[in-house]
């Protein structure tokens, strides 16, 4: 078991003030104080009606907090949405949002539900990293300014182009992955057999792209685009169009995307099934 495990109480929330104090920790998360990204009403609601709310103490403190609710309209497949994940910073929360997920995960199986997907900002190297090698799901779709310009304390002025991430609950990288046994793609051994860079991060960190039809391309984003934008805005809408564009060519080309390393790499392999 994950040591964290041991540290977080975690559990689904239904009383209105658990459910107002979950609303105020995502307020803070997405700096928006007194704005939170999802009210305690809709929270009520959501709990209500079956879906998943819950939230996870360290101690006596709420740390963190995970929604989502079930979507899926016949002959489409039953899933969840996983609409909002939020973990205050610091020491006392290190490895709550991977709990959080497997908390959700195994919600959703004793439910019968085998599929969560949700959307991520693709510049973000360590969501990458999280989505496709920790929990061991899969991106399926670019998807161009999905929620139109944002207004929240991170993403302010961007577009909020994201990708969506597909878990399939009973895969095999999905039950390696709550092992514990989730391995990172390799780099240099991806180079040496003959993949291509198409994106990285200059000199001056700017986008550099390429073209190429290897058969395993590889596309990087900057180590922090959250301090980018606010750094230089027009910086980071630069690798916003960067990234927008290798991605959704590859996509459309037939590649998919595979996984991510650490460092910031996705991998996208062409004939991957």
């Amino acid at each position: 078991m994950n040591k964290s495990a041991k540290t977080f109480s975690i559990m689904e929330l239904s009383a209105l003030e658990d459910l107002r104090e979950l609303a105020e920790l995502f307020a803070a998360v997405w700096g928006r104080p007194g704005e939170p990204p999802i009210n305690s009403d809709i929270l009520k609601a959501l709990a209500h009606s079956g879906n998943y709310v819950a939230g996870a103490h360290a101690g006596q403190r709420l740390v963190g907090g995970l929604v989502g609710w079930f979507g899926g309209v016949p002959p489409h497949e039953l899933h969840m949405h996983s609409h909002i994940l939020g973990v205050v910073t610091g020491s006392e929360a290190h490895g709550l949002g991977f709990e959080l997920k497997q908390h959700q995960r195994s919600w959703c199986i004793a439910r019968g539900a085998m599929v969560i997907e949700w959307t991520t900002d693709p510049l973000v190297r360590r969501n990458a990293y999280f989505n496709l090698t920790k929990l061991g799901a899969q991106a399926r779709k670019y998807l161009v300014n999905f929620y139109g310009e944002m207004s929240d304390g991170i993403n302010a002025g961007e577009e909020s182009d994201r990708m969506l991430i597909s878990w399939r609950l009973d895969s095999p990288s999905a039950e390696a992955a709550a092992n514990g046994r989730s391995p990172e793609p390799n780099f240099d051994e991806l180079m040496g057999a003959g993949a291509a860079a198409i994106l990285s991060v200059g000199q001056a960190g700017e986008p550099v792209q390429a073209s190429s039809s290897a058969r395993v391309l590889l596309c990087q984003v900057p180590e922090d685009i959250v301090a980018v934008r606010r750094s230089d805005p027009a910086l980071a809408r630069s690798w916003r169009m960067a990234l927008r564009k290798t991605l959704t060519d590859a996509i459309a080309a037939g590649y998919e995307v595979t996984g991510a390393t650490r460092s910031g790499w996705y991998v996208l392999e062409t004939g991957a099934n």
